[in-house]
Formats: structure tokens, C-alpha cells, sequence
């Protein structure tokens, strides 16, 4: 048998276990525990540059997406002349491999796709939909948010001189040879116009950044191939720069925030007319 389980924890640690629990220590047998960060988020910085809090990977993302899918909505005759389908799709358990009921790599996402493509439409009347969920697919865009490692300045030389994202300097495109990212040129025009063409409160455009990993490092992925792959969607990567990537508690930039929010809320008013203008020779 294994040691007292007073001998392999701190005997305070399964004291206050056992309390919570309202057993005697001698009666906890065993346990599964996670530290979790119970702080709100904080504003820190000289000018309040940056933001302090835990899960911002991918919290962040999420959070920009929602509001830039409400704010193109804001005016109600937004989707009259609009002939696309505004979505965002926040996943689950991406962290270890999105292989569940609810995550990137299950069939939750086609599903839904799937029954918005065969929905009948008032003006077309009664046409065939058996091919309406692939065709749907090949006049589609996925923007994978993710986030970004940013600079950290004890450690620029782990980084390509001409890709080194800095915290409020605009979204970060991502780009990996492998395909780790799903990144391609034309995503990456596209994206362009997007951003020339988000208007927000005190000036016009938003400005990004790209971002490729050193050719010796290893580079992690995101849910952009796995659904790249699983959708034959048009792909492309980005995310918020930040530092302390999956630490308890990590720390972004405010300003980013304001810039993706504008950036997804001019993707969603303008991606229906700018697809069509790009072509690929």
C-alpha cells in the first residue's frame, strides 16, 4: 500500500480537505485537486495597458467575438441585403486536443452548419438542398481566434527579428509552413480589407501583425486545422498577442481588445461583399 496520505500532502492541506469535506483527515482516502485563480481580472500598467487575468487564452477571443458579432447587428436593417451566415462557434477542451462531445474535433460544429445550409429560404422557393451544406463550405471563411505569444523582452532573441508581436499593436496573423496554423495568402488579403474597412470610435482601420515561429522551435497548434481539415472552409489563424501563456493568471494588452472587437464586427458586415473580389490565379 501507498504512504499515509498525511505523509505524501502537507498534513494542513488534508486537514482543510478533510474539514471541508467534515471528515476526520485519518478518513480522506484520497483526492484529485486543482489550483484555480478566484481573483477578478485587473487593469495594470502606468496607463492601464494592460490586463491581468486568469483563462485570457482563450477567454479573450471569446469575449471579442461575441461583442463583434453583436455590434454588427446594432443596426437593425444590418441583415437585409446580406447574404451570409453571421456564426461564431465557442469550443471546449481545446487545451487537450478538442476529441470531445462539445470540442473542435466532433461533429458539433458541421452539425449546425449542416442544418442552417438546408433551411428553406422565402425567396428561392422550393430548390434541391442536397448539396446545399457543400456548397455553404466552399463559399465560407473560418477565422480561428487564438490567442498569441507576444514578445516577452527578457526573451526576444527566441524570435524571429520580423516577427515579434507586441501587446496592443493589433491582432496577430499566424503562419506555419507545416500547417499548423491554417493561415494561407489569400486569408490573409482578405483579412487585410477587413481590417482597412472596420470603422470604430475615433478613427478608421485596424492595425495587425504577423507572426511566424523560429524555424528551430517547435510550434504549437490551434482548432484552425482540425476544423480546416473537417470543413474544407477556408482558414486563417490570429489571435491577441499575450505573455504567461498558460500560467494561473496571464497578461494581455487592453488595447487589442478594442481591435479585435472591431476587426470581427467589420468581418461580419463586410465578408459577403469582399470574398467575391479576391481571386486566386
Amino acid at each position: 500500500p501507498l504512504k499515509a496520505i498525511t505523509e505524501r500532502h502537507h498534513p494542513y492541506l488534508v486537514e482543510l480537505i478533510a474539514s471541508e469535506a467534515g471528515v476526520k483527515p485519518a478518513d480522506v482516502i484520497d483526492f484529485e485537486m486543482i489550483l484555480f485563480d478566484t481573483q477578478k481580472p485587473t487593469l495594470g500598467g502606468l496607463l492601464e495597458e494592460f490586463i491581468f487575468s486568469a483563462r485570457l487564452d482563450n477567454l479573450n477571443s471569446s469575449f471579442c467575438a461575441t461583442m463583434g458579432l453583436i455590434g454588427s447587428v446594432a443596426d437593425k436593417s444590418a441583415l437585409e441585403n446580406d447574404s451570409s451566415i453571421r456564426l461564431i462557434a465557442l469550443f471546449d477542451h481545446e487545451e487537450i486536443g478538442s476529441r470531445t462531445a462539445q470540442g473542435a474535433d466532433s461533429n458539433a460544429l458541421p452539425a449546425v452548419i449542416r442544418r442552417l445550409s438546408a433551411l428553406p429560404s422565402s425567396s428561392q422557393g422550393n430548390v434541391d438542398v442536397s448539396t446545399a451544406f457543400e456548397q455553404t463550405l466552399s463559399t465560407s471563411f473560418l477565422l480561428s481566434a487564438d490567442m498569441a505569444h507576444g514578445v516577452h523582452p527578457n526573451y526576444a532573441a527566441k524570435y524571429e527579428s520580423d516577427h515579434r508581436p507586441e501587446l496592443n499593436k493589433g491582432p496577430v496573423i499566424k503562419i506555419n509552413a507545416n500547417a499548423r496554423y491554417a493561415t494561407n495568402s489569400p486569408g490573409i488579403v482578405l483579412l487585410q480589407e477587413v481590417a482597412r474597412k472596420a470603422t470604430h470610435e475615433g478613427g478608421v482601420g485596424v492595425p495587425l501583425q504577423l507572426f511566424v515561429v523560429r524555424n528551430d522551435s517547435s510550434c504549437g497548434s490551434t482548432i484552425g486545422p482540425i476544423l480546416s481539415a473537417a470543413l474544407g472552409a477556408r482558414t486563417l489563424d490570429l489571435g491577441n498577442p499575450q505573455l504567461s501563456m498558460h500560467s494561473i493568471r496571464e497578461t494581455g494588452g487592453t488595447y487589442d481588445i478594442a481591435h479585435s472587437i472591431n476587426l470581427y464586427k467589420s468581418f461580419f458586415q463586410n465578408y459577403a461583399e469582399l470574398h467575391q473580389a479576391i481571386v486566386v490565379d
